[in-house]
C-alpha cells in the first residue's frame, strides 16, 4: 500500500516527531498542576524555543551550505537596517517561522547578485531591476529574513520612486486577488458564497454522527454513523440518518471521510452506499472494520476505499482534507483540518489527550498549534464529556487494574469490553501472559476485530497465549481467560448467553470471575443490570466499573477541550456530538475561553450553518431525521407503524370478526372476539360475552339502514367496542373489526 505524506520529505517530518515527544513529556508533568490555557501557552513557548535552538545549532555547524541548514538561523548584524525596512514592506510574513530556509541560506550569494544588478541598473536602465522585484516577491512562503536580500541602502532607495511604474507595484497589485480570496472573495472581487456546514446527525443526541461541508460545486461528508434504538422503538434494530439531502445532491458529493471505526461513526455506511456510490477515505484500521461491514452487505467489490495516514492531505473538489493523529478508545483515530477557500475548519472527531497511550502515539498537539498560528476559521469539537471537569484518565490505568485483578486469582477470568477497543484487549492479553494464563475469544464481533487488528499489526498477541475456545476447557480454571462480547447486555451477545445458560461452549457459575471493562451507554443501563444480577444469582464474582477502575472514557473532559480551543484559536465555534445540554455547556466553556457568543453556533440536525470569513449564522434547514432499520427493511417502518407498535405493546389488541350474509347483510352468527396482549380469555368469560353483545347490537343497528357498506359497519363496531372497554377496564386496546361476507 502506497501512502502519500503530503509531499513532505521525511527530514521535514522529524522535527515534528521530536516536538511531540517534548509535548508529551511536558503534558505528563503539568496536567495536574496547570490550567489548559497555561499548558497551551507553554506548548507554544516550547515550539518557539525548539525552533530557536535548532537554528542556533545549525548556524554554528554549517554557516554556508544551504542543504544542511535548519530554519531559524540568527540574523547577520550588518543586515539590521535592511531588516527594519523589510518589516514595513512585508507585513504579516514574520509569523511563518520555520519556512525561511532558502532565503537565509543564500544570503551571501544574494547580496552579491543585488550589488551587481544595482551597478548594471545605473548603466543599462530600469528593465534590469526586474530580477530585484522577483527576488522580493519570491519569498512569499518565507519569513521576514527573506527581506534582507534587498539592496541595503543608497542605490535601491534612489531607484524606488522610478520603480512605481515598473516592476514592484504591479507585483504587489497582483497579490491583491489572493488576499481577497482569503477574505471570501472571488478573483473578480465578488463575494464568494458562504461555506455551509450541515449536521444530519449527532446534534441533540448521542450517536448517528454525520456532518456535511458544502460549497457551490462540492460536498464533503464526515462520518456516517448509526445509533442504538431507544426503548420507545420496539422491533427496530438500528437508527440511521436521513440521506435525502445527499441523494438530491449526489452529483456534488466527493466522498466520505471517516474519523474512526466506532459504530456511531461508520454504522450507516452500508445504507448510504446503497443510495450513493462514493469513495471512502480513512485510516488503515478503520478501513479494515469498514470492509468487514461492507462484505456482510455485499458492497465491498463496488466500493472504493482509500487508506490514508496521519499527515496525509487529500484533495476532494474544492476541499483539501488533512489527517491529524488523535487519541481515542479505538486505534487509528484522526481529526481533520479541512482547508477551503474560505479558511481552515478543524473537525476534532471523538478525541482525548492521552499522555501515555498504549501504542505510544500521543495526539499531535503540535499540528493543532501550527494550525492555530496559520489561522483557524472554525472549530467543530466533541462535546460528549464536556460536563466532566479535569482530564480523562489514561488508558494505561486500566492495564494496572487488570494486573491487580489477575494477581493471586484462582478463578477462571472472563473479561468483557467493547470489541473495537483494541488497546484494552491488548492489555488483557498482556496481563494474561504475565500470569501464565491462556486466552480464548468468543463473540462474532470480537473474533472479527481480533482478526483484523492482528493482521494489520495493531495488536500484538504474546506467543503461545491465544487458544481456541473449545480447547481452553481442558485447562485448569486458574489458567483460563475468556475475552467476550456483551458489555452492554445485548441479548444475542456471548456474555448474555453465558449468564442465561444459553452458550454452547461456556457454562458459567461458582469459581468464575467476570470483569466488565466498560460503562453502560445511555439507554443500556437496564439490560446491563439484568445481566449482572443474573451472574450474581449463579454465584459468579462480578467486578464492574463502579467497584474498580476498569474503564476510562475515550472522550475529552473540560481541561482537554480548553487546550484544543487555546491551541487552535478559532474565529468561530460549533459544538458537535452531544445532547442539547452538552452543546450548551460546551458553548459556555468556549465563552469562558474568551470567545464571543455571536461567534458560536448551536444547531439542530438539519440546520444549515453559513460561514464566511467574517460571519456565522443559521440559514435555513434541510431534510433530516431518523430512518429505522428493521430486519432487511430500511425506512419502511415509519411513525405510523411505531405508533401502532407502541399501542399494541401498552394495551394489546382486540379483533372482532363479523360473519355477514352476502344476500341480505344480516349477521349469520354471534361475533367472534379474539384478544392478544389484553386479557387472559379463560379467566374473563363474562367480559367476552359482554363484548359479543356490544358488537352484535352495533352491527344490527347498521344493518337496518339502507345503503350500508363495510366501512360504515366497521366504524360503528369499533367505536362501540372501544367505548365499552374503556368504561369497563380503563384500557384502550387496538380494536380491529373484520367483516367476512358468506
Amino acid at each position: 500500500m502506497t501512502e502519500k505524506k503530503n509531499n513532505v520529505p521525511a527530514s521535514a517530518e522529524a522535527p515534528r516527531k521530536k516536538k511531540d515527544g517534548v509535548f508529551g513529556q511536558y503534558f505528563r508533568k503539568s496536567r495536574s498542576t496547570k490550567t489548559a490555557a497555561e499548558i497551551a501557552a507553554e506548548i507554544e513557548r516550547v515550539m518557539r524555543s525548539e525552533e530557536a535552538a535548532a537554528g542556533t545549532a545549525s548556524a554554528g555547524d554549517r554557516p554556508v551550505k544551504s542543504a544542511a541548514k535548519k530554519p531559524g538561523q540568527p540574523k547577520a548584524p550588518q543586515q539590521k537596517p535592511a531588516q527594519a525596512k523589510a518589516k514595513n514592506g512585508q507585513k504579516g510574513q514574520g509569523g511563518q517561522t520555520g519556512k525561511s530556509k532558502p532565503a537565509e541560506e543564500q544570503k551571501p550569494a544574494a547580496q552579491k547578485e543585488q550589488k551587481a544588478s544595482s551597478a548594471k541598473g545605473k548603466a543599462e536602465g530600469k528593465p534590469k531591476q526586474q530580477p530585484k522585484a522577483a527576488a522580493k516577491n519570491e519569498p512569499k512562503k518565507q519569513t521576514q529574513p527573506a527581506a534582507q536580500n534587498k539592496p541595503a541602502k543608497s542605490e535601491p532607495a534612489k531607484k524606488q520612486p522610478a520603480a512605481k511604474d515598473g516592476s514592484k507595484k504591479p507585483a504587489a497589485a497582483a497579490q491583491q486577488p489572493n488576499r481577497s480570496t482569503r477574505r471570501g472573495k472571488k478573483a473578480d472581487g465578488t463575494r464568494r458564497p458562504p461555506l455551509r456546514i450541515i449536521s444530519l446527525g449527532g446534534l441533540g443526541e448521542i450517536g448517528k454522527n454525520l456532518t456535511v461541508f458544502e460549497t457551490e460545486q462540492d460536498i464533503l461528508v464526515v462520518d456516517c454513523g448509526s445509533a442504538f434504538p431507544d426503548d420507545d422503538l420496539p422491533g427496530v434494530d438500528l437508527v440511521i440518518p436521513d440521506f435525502t439531502y445527499l441523494e438530491k445532491n449526489a452529483a456534488k458529493v466527493r466522498g466520505i471521510f471517516i474519523t474512526h471505526g466506532h459504530e456511531d461513526h461508520v454504522g450507516a455506511i452500508p445504507y448510504v452506499l446503497k443510495q450513493l456510490n462514493m469513495p471512502i477515505y480513512c485510516t488503515r484500521f478503520t478501513a479494515g472494520l469498514i470492509k468487514l461491514k461492507l462484505e456482510e452487505h455485499g458492497l465491498l467489490k463496488q466500493t472504493k476505499i482509500h487508506t490514508c495516514a496521519a499527515g496525509d492531505k487529500i484533495k476532494a473538489g474544492a476541499f483539501t482534507v488533512e489527517f491529524i493523529h488523535i487519541n481515542h478508545s479505538i486505534a487509528d483515530a484522526v481529526a481533520f483540518a479541512i482547508h477551503t477557500r474560505m479558511g481552515t475548519v478543524v473537525h476534532t472527531g471523538d478525541f482525548k489527550i492521552d499522555s501515555t497511550p498504549i501504542d505510544g502515539e500521543v495526539i499531535d498537539l503540535a499540528r493543532f498549534g501550527e494550525l492555530g498560528k496559520e489561522g483557524v476559521l472554525a472549530l467543530l469539537a466533541d462535546s460528549t464529556n464536556v460536563e466532566r471537569p479535569g482530564f480523562t484518565p489514561s488508558e494505561k490505568t486500566v492495564g494496572a487494574t487488570f494486573k491487580r485483578q489477575f494477581q493471586g486469582c484462582e478463578d477462571r477470568i472472563i473479561v468483557t469490553t467493547f470489541a473495537s477497543n483494541v488497546h484494552r484487549i491488548q492489555q488483557v492479553l498482556d496481563a494474561a501472559a504475565a500470569f501464565g494464563r491462556k486466552v480464548a475469544v468468543t463473540g462474532r464481533s470480537m473474533e472479527n476485530i481480533m482478526k483484523v487488528s492482528t493482521e494489520l499489526g495493531y495488536m500484538k498477541v504474546p506467543k503461545n497465549t491465544l487458544v481456541d475456545i473449545n480447547r481452553i476447557k481442558g485447562l485448569p480454571k486458574n489458567k483460563q481467560v475468556i475475552v467476550t462480547t456483551g458489555s452492554q447486555g445485548e441479548e444475542m451477545s456471548a456474555l448474555y448467553r453465558m449468564a442465561f445458560s444459553q452458550h454452547k461452549q461456556v457454562e458459567i457459575g461458582a469459581g468464575d470471575k467476570v470483569i466488565i471493562s466498560a460503562s453502560a451507554i445511555p439507554g443500556n443501563e437496564v439490560t446491563v443490570s439484568r445481566v449482572i444480577n443474573e451472574l450474581f444469582r449463579k454465584g459468579v464474582k462480578v467486578v464492574y466499573d463502579r467497584a474498580d477502575m476498569l474503564h476510562v472514557s475515550g472522550h475529552a473532559c473540560q481541561e482537554e477541550l480548553k487546550i484544543i480551543h487555546a491551541l487552535t484559536k478559532p474565529r468561530f465555534f460549533i459544538p458537535l456530538h452531544g445532547e442539547q445540554r452538552m452543546l450548551q455547556i460546551h458553548s459556555q466553556l468556549a465563552q469562558d475561553m474568551g470567545m464571543d457568543r455571536n461567534h458560536i453556533a448551536i444547531a439542530d440536525n438539519g440546520s444549515v450553518i453559513e460561514i464566511t470569513a467574517k460571519t456565522i449564522k443559521l440559514g435555513g434547514t434541510v431534510p433530516s431525521g431518523e430512518v429505522y432499520v428493521d430486519g432487511s427493511g430500511v425506512g419502511d417502518v415509519g411513525a405510523v407503524v411505531m405508533r401502532d407498535r407502541k399501542r399494541l405493546a401498552e394495551d394489546g389488541m382486540v379483533v372482532v370478526v363479523l360473519p355477514i350474509s352476502a344476500h341480505d347483510g344480516n349477521l349469520l352468527s354471534e361475533p367472534e372476539i379474539i384478544t392478544r396482549g389484553f386479557i387472559y380469555v379463560k379467566e374473563s368469560g363474562d367480559l367476552m360475552k359482554e363484548l359479543q353483545s356490544v358488537a352484535r347490537d352495533a352491527a344490527e343497528n347498521v344493518s337496518r339502514k339502507r345503503g350500508r357498506d363495510d366501512g360504515e359497519l366497521k366504524g360503528s363496531v369499533k367505536s362501540a367496542v372501544s367505548s365499552y372497554l374503556f368504561k369497563t377496564t380503563k384500557r384502550n386496546p387496538m380494536v380491529i373489526p373484520v367483516v367476512t361476507r358468506l
